[in-house]
């Protein structure tokens, strides 16, 4: 299911034997822009933000406005203490997948490694001293960024500026950020409109702002985003002919189908 971040925001975790917290933001893969981790805040540990990984996600119930996830408030009393204002790095990353059993998502041809969707990762494995060695060797560079750093970042199209970054739209299941939310209001007067991140060229942390393959033209006149509308395939597939590029879901459907010719 498609939905906006903002809907996710301020949801509450609910582990196995209580509530955890409620979700602050998003800590995104900027290669493939997966959600690698909810930050969520917690009052009964003083306050302190908590990582949650969308493997230990089991259901959305959007009635009760709550995430279940498959872990106890312990366990999470005890993960390993992680900054989340400063970057996560892959030993972080290590170390929290160790701890709770995790395997690791980097390394393999899917948006979660060896798979699709994160909850075909969530099983068990027993810690080793292999396991934990990699944890040693493993890279300082993470390419995770928050979602609240990256909003406000000017976007760029291919003749000009064209506003800049106002939110995100979140697959649940995937737990990958599909559109990015562009306010053009500097430029068109109230029109928000979706860019997918297959159309991103790059992202300059350094300048606070992104660059995309399309001109303000076809910008200008693209299918309008509204929030208060929710987002279908028909919308989608309106947006990717407007600009003549493929859905991501087609795209990933061939890439796993060219797997399965090669036997990967």
């Amino acid at each position: 299911m498609l939905t906006n971040a903002a809907f996710l925001k301020g949801l509450a975790i609910h582990a196995t034997d209580g509530e955890l917290g409620t979700v602050d933001q998003f800590y995104f893969d900027d290669d493939t822009w997966a959600i690698r981790y909810l930050t969520v805040e917690t009052g009964w540990l003083g306050g302190r933000q908590v990582l949650i990984s969308p493997m230990s996600v089991l259901h959305t119930d959007w009635p009760a406005k709550r995430l279940d996830v498959s872990l106890t408030k312990k366990q999470v009393e005890n993960s390993p203490d992680i900054n989340t204002h400063l970057p996560v790095s892959r030993q972080h990353e290590a170390e929290y997948n160790l701890y709770y059993g995790y395997p690791y998502y980097w390394g393999g041809p899917f948006l979660w490694g060896p798979v699709s969707y994160p909850a075909d990762l969530a099983i068990p494995t027993t810690a080793s001293t292999k396991a934990a060695d990699r944890v040693e060797s493993e890279s300082a560079d993470s390419h995770l960024f928050s979602t609240e750093a990256i909003t406000g970042y000017y976007v760029e199209a291919t003749d000009g500026e064209i506003g800049h970054v106002d939110g995100f739209v979140i697959d649940d299941e995937a737990w990958a950020i599909r559109y990015v939310e562009v306010a053009t209001r500097n430029w068109l007067p109230g029109k928000k409109v979706l860019i997918s991140p297959a159309w991103i060229e790059r992202v300059s942390w350094a300048e606070s702002n992104i660059s995309v393959g399309l001109s303000r033209e076809a910008i200008k006149s693209c299918p309008e985003y509204l929030l208060s509308r929710p987002l279908t395939r028909e919308y989608e597939d309106q947006l990717h002919a407007h600009y003549g590029r493929p859905p991501y879901w087609v795209h990933e459907a061939k890439h796993r189908s060219s797997l399965a010719i090669n036997g990967v």
